[in-house]
């Protein structure tokens, strides 16, 4: 049996090789590569890159100057180049290197315009851990803890930067809090619903290092306007076409 998958993303316009097992991305991803939105001149670091199909999203949709893929397993950070050169994304780089070091030889502090991140949802001795080591570290904070990913975040971007994140609604105010003790001001929130009427799963917020307090919440997002149905929004972000029958 093969050890990787390769997938389309975006309606086929991006492929993705990732793990048959272990990590895989999910539709947070998907969300946080459409969320934020870097200019051609920027340069974007992504924290915890896993197989970067974040980095691609951004590189593919908006064309920035550097894409710079950082990831702490060696496996997916290969897997991330790969898709970046299967892609033909040469502005994307990737680094095999821990978000916790101060130091990391080849990263400026203060040097990016945009960093993105989608941390761990669990905090530590919090649930069931999968028995799957990569996506042990991956999805709790034995990896890095969200005020790690937080103080990276702010040590790379530049004064005036963006910061933005994907995490679990549930731990909303403590990310926002986390954003505002690293002077990463919450400029820009939106949540995430599975269904109307149903509480909020997931919150995507953009930062801005040094920024003011006034924030923008922005409508709501709601995946399903029925179960395994999702709605015209989400079809258009995950570039799904239309069901035959469906009104444009």
């Amino acid at each position: 049996m093969a050890v990787e998958t390769r997938d389309k993303i975006l309606g086929g316009m991006l492929t993705i090789v990732q793990p048959r097992e272990g990590y895989r991305f999910a539709i947070d991803a998907i969300l946080l590569g459409r969320f934020a939105q870097p200019r051609s001149r920027e340069r974007v670091l992504e924290l915890g890159a896993g197989c970067g199909v974040v980095s691609i999203m951004l590189a593919a949709l908006h064309h920035p100057r550097e894409v710079v893929a950082l990831e702490l397993q060696s496996d997916l950070a290969e897997m991330a180049a790969r898709n970046a050169t299967l892609n033909d994304l040469g502005m994307v780089r990737t680094m095999c290197a821990d978000l916790r070091t101060q130091r990391i030889e080849g990263l400026e502090p203060a040097a990016f315009d945009l960093v993105v991140a989608n941390p761990p949802y669990r905090a530590v001795r919090s649930g069931r851990e999968s028995p799957n080591h990569s996506r042990r570290i991956a999805r709790g904070e034995r990896g890095a803890t969200l005020a790690e990913f937080v103080a990276a975040a702010a040590r790379y971007a530049s004064h005036g930067a963006k910061a933005a994140f994907v995490f679990t609604a549930a731990r909303s105010a403590e990310l926002i809090a986390t954003l505002s003790a690293h002077a990463l001001e919450p400029k820009r929130i939106r949540f995430v619903h599975p269904r109307i009427g149903l509480a909020a799963s997931t919150i995507l917020v953009e930062a801005r290092k040094g920024g003011g307090v006034e924030v923008e919440v922005e409508p709501p997002l709601v995946l399903y306007s029925r179960a395994g149905v999702y709605t015209d929004e989400t079809q258009e972000l995950l570039g799904i076409a239309p069901s035959p029958g469906t009104p444009p």
